[in-house]
């Protein structure tokens, strides 16, 4: 029976950690369905959906991950899900992006993503920077999500309470619709 894990792992970056985490799951007779894999700082961060199936293969992920933890200097975590994972497809008259730019300050992701989840809305990706501004050094602070609204959700209040947060950390913000 086809079981299914979810493995992340995060370590110093270098060439080869996705090599590493490749051969992990090869050799434990394992199947990578799906990935997310970043650079954060210094870090490197992965995050991976995998298949599996017969007798004993999470005794061999888990052997494998402690492995590869002590000889490659990652952290390692996987664990079994409960059946087959739902695609995360959000269909074209749900789905919407924003964006939000502004001089970096505290609060700017805690604000909107709670917002958000005020509105029953899901983060489906989130990328985020700071970068110093060419001429001043002034470090600008940019976010982009992309999310999942629920069918009848007030498209109108979101953006009111959006604006409202905008306008009280002075970033500029914009909501568009992807249908």
């Amino acid at each position: 029976m086809k079981r299914w894990f979810a493995l992340s792992a995060i370590g110093r970056d270098r060439p080869g950690i996705v090599a590493d985490l490749a051969e992990l799951i090869y050799e434990c007779d394992c199947n990578l369905e799906d990935s997310s894999m970043t650079i954060l700082g210094s870090e490197f961060a992965v995050l991976l959906l995998l298949t599996g199936a017969g007798d004993g293969v999470e005794q061999r992920l888990s052997a494998a991950c402690k492995r590869v933890e002590w000889e490659k200097r990652l952290t390692v975590f996987f664990r079994p899900l409960d059946g087959e994972p739902v695609p995360h497809g959000v269909p074209e008259s749900r789905g919407f992006e924003l964006q939000a730019t502004g001089v970096d300050k505290a609060g700017i992701v805690a604000k909107v993503a709670r917002c958000l989840a005020s509105h029953n809305i899901n983060i489906i990706q989130m990328s985020t920077s700071s970068r110093p501004e060419p001429l001043t050094g002034t470090p600008i602070y940019s976010m982009r999500i992309a999310m999942s609204a629920p069918d009848g959700f007030d498209q109108q209040a979101l953006r009111r309470d959006l604006d409202a947060i905008a306008t009280a950390l002075h970033i500029e913000l914009s909501l568009q619709h992807h249908g």
